[in-house]
């Protein structure tokens, strides 16, 4: 695929984060000291602006947010170098994440869908395909009726316009709730399929990462599996064909790992990099990603090729 092949579309989630970091175990029925802070996150926002961050091509985000902050998530996506397509939602309030990250920075996830599950048939059409080189389905949208039905139609409408699709099935304890069954029926003809490997093995039933890659790639064109601090697998064909190693580095929050490499991974895809180079570009992102707190990129400028200007997103 060549560099000007198109936009990177995200239909996704747009989350209010509220991390807290504790260096002690969590004490219950007491007090636990801990740093709070409170970011913008949600998987497929933050994919998209790890995308964004590599300054190759225009990322749009499709989300529903609640009118509570609705202003503050646009210009926290602008300021990432996204174009916003939000959905205000008058009923239900922004999703909400509390991540408690423990002193390996490993973290655990409360979760309050709000409005971010509520993305409707209506708030999608077809239309948003054009100028549109590929699209990137969140996989918490597979977990709610009205948000699937959309997620549905908008990987129907993409294959009808020729545009490939991928899929981060999002959250292991989800898909099991689910069924696995039911969330591979629905992501039924994606292009590539971004597991961790807890997810992979709750798709496959199958302990080893390497085999879960495999199986899972006997159904999808391409599988890639996120190691963590191991990097992660690629997969075709039904084998294993890259292992790609992680950078080293000393964690601070594994926040939105899986979602920096998802994001650098699809822009480098669309740039033109082969599946290993992609994953190489992804391993480093997630790398970056656990040395800062929360989801998203730093607020600094990325690092750009020389002879590419940085990206402006169009006034909205």
């Amino acid at each position: 695929m060549s560099p000007t092949a198109g936009a990177l579309l995200v239909v996704g989630d747009v989350v209010t984060d509220v991390v807290a970091r504790h260096r002690t175990p969590l004490a219950p029925a007491t007090d636990t000291a801990a740093t709070i802070r409170t970011l913008p996150g949600g998987a497929g926002a933050n994919a998209a602006c790890w995308a964004a961050r590599s300054g190759r091509g225009e990322v749009r985000l499709l989300g529903r947010v609640g009118t509570d902050a609705a202003a503050w998530h646009e210009r926290a996506l602008l300021r990432a170098g996204v174009r916003p397509l939000l959905v205000p939602d008058p009923h239900a309030a922004t999703a909400t994440v509390i991540a408690l990250v423990d002193a390996s920075a490993e973290r655990t996830f409360l979760t309050d869908s709000g409005a971010a599950l509520r993305l409707s048939p209506e708030d999608w059409s077809a239309a948003l395909l054009d100028g549109v080189g590929r699209l990137h389905l969140s996989g918490y949208l597979f977990f709610a009726a009205p948000s699937r039905e959309t997620a549905v139609r908008a990987l129907r409408d993409a294959r009808d316009a020729g545009v490939p699709v991928s899929v981060d099935p999002a959250s292991a304890g989800f898909l099991a709730e689910l069924g696995v069954d039911r969330f591979l029926a629905s992501v039924d003809g994606a292009e590539i399929l971004l597991p961790n490997a807890d997810e992979a093995r709750t798709l496959t039933g199958l302990g080893e990462p390497e085999a879960a890659a495999a199986a899972l790639s006997r159904l999808f064109p391409l599988v890639v599996v996120t190691l963590g601090a191991a990097g992660a697998l690629v997969a075709e064909d039904g084998a294993v064909t890259t292992r790609v190693a992680a950078p080293p580095v000393r964690p601070v929050d594994s926040t939105g790992a899986g979602d920096a490499f998802t994001g650098a991974f699809l822009a480098a895809r669309l740039a033109g990099a082969d599946p290993a180079k992609a994953a190489e570009a992804g391993c480093r992102a997630g790398a970056e990603a656990v040395t800062e707190v929360g989801g998203r990129p730093p607020d600094r400028p990325p690092d750009r090729p020389p002879d590419q200007p940085p990206h402006r997103p169009p006034v909205v």
